[in-house]
């Protein structure tokens, strides 16, 4: 079985131009599913533990041809994806989607467990597949980090007005979180830790936790929970990608927390660009 990967990090761009994208077939989608399962939980990788991730973003502009050798550059700029950073993986050899897991597993769970990548395409001919997972440029029209913070939280109460399933967890509709200056002075500095640090852990360079992080801002808290995210330009994703996450959405549907703090940082040199963290209490 061949396996290849290949690499690029450029200054984003668009040429303008359409990309017709082939339907992704029923293997595609399949195999799509399984990284996200795989990135949904802690896995070990390369001697080293990760976190669980939010779900990476089907994206049309991701799937290129399984047989191209072309420059991949070229193929995102026709595509018009304005990428920071892309990543793309071929395999040879697989004959389904869950083959082609296995591969990947073994080769390149790296690649597919790197927390900056927030969207992929996957395309299939034959036996040959091509896997690329991206970041796109930040869309530059947020607001500030306490804008976006309370547009979180508006997202996240809308989110409780319903019951929903989380993974293997049912919750019942619940009551709305309240917004907490001490908490989201905590979620801010922890996003800011994250983007300068070029980090991204639930456990802080100084070895903190989340609760250690709430203490520290004044909120004394019966119970803490923190959600955070790298990558996605806009709030929406960063909900959209918690709900669809068990341990993310179990948080946000927690009817024993009352509060809510969140905010986002930027630092252009960090691998994903921005981070989110919402930290959920109840005093």
């Amino acid at each position: 079985m061949r396996l290849l990967s290949s690499a690029i990090r450029l200054a984003a761009f668009s040429l303008g131009l359409v990309f017709a994208a082939t339907a992704v077939a029923t293997e595609d989608t399949q195999l799509v599913e399984s990284i996200n399962a795989y990135r949904s939980q802690g896995q070990r990788c390369a001697g080293q533990a990760s976190q669980e991730l939010p779900p990476l973003a089907s994206d049309p502009r991701l799937v290129l041809p399984a047989n191209s050798v072309g420059d991949l550059q070229q193929a995102l700029a026709r595509a018009t994806y304005p990428m920071v950073n892309v990543q793309a993986i071929s395999l040879s050899g697989p004959r389904d989607a869950q083959s082609a897991m296995t591969a990947v597993r073994e080769s390149f769970c790296q690649v597919v467990l790197d927390p900056q990548f927030v969207d992929i395409g996957v395309s299939r001919e034959g036996r040959e597949w091509r896997i690329v997972l991206a970041r796109p440029l930040l869309a530059g029209r947020l607001g500030d980090w306490q804008a976006e913070g309370q547009k979180l939280l508006e997202m996240i109460n809308t989110a409780r007005t319903q019951p929903r399933q989380c993974g293997t967890q049912s919750f019942a509709a619940t009551t709305p979180l309240a917004w907490n200056a001490m908490l989201a002075t905590a979620a801010e500095n922890y996003a800011r830790a994250m983007a300068n640090n070029n980090f991204f852990d639930h456990k802080g360079r100084d070895g903190r936790t989340p609760g250690d992080r709430a203490e520290l801002a004044g909120y004394v808290g019966q119970q803490i929970g923190e959600n955070i995210a790298a990558g996605q330009d806009v709030a929406r994703k960063v909900v959209d990608g918690w709900l669809a996450s068990s341990g993310h959405c179990a948080n946000l549907m927690n009817p024993q927390f009352r509060e809510l703090g969140a905010a986002y940082a930027v630092d252009p040199k960090s691998d994903a660009g921005i981070y989110w963290t919402a930290m959920f209490g109840t005093q």
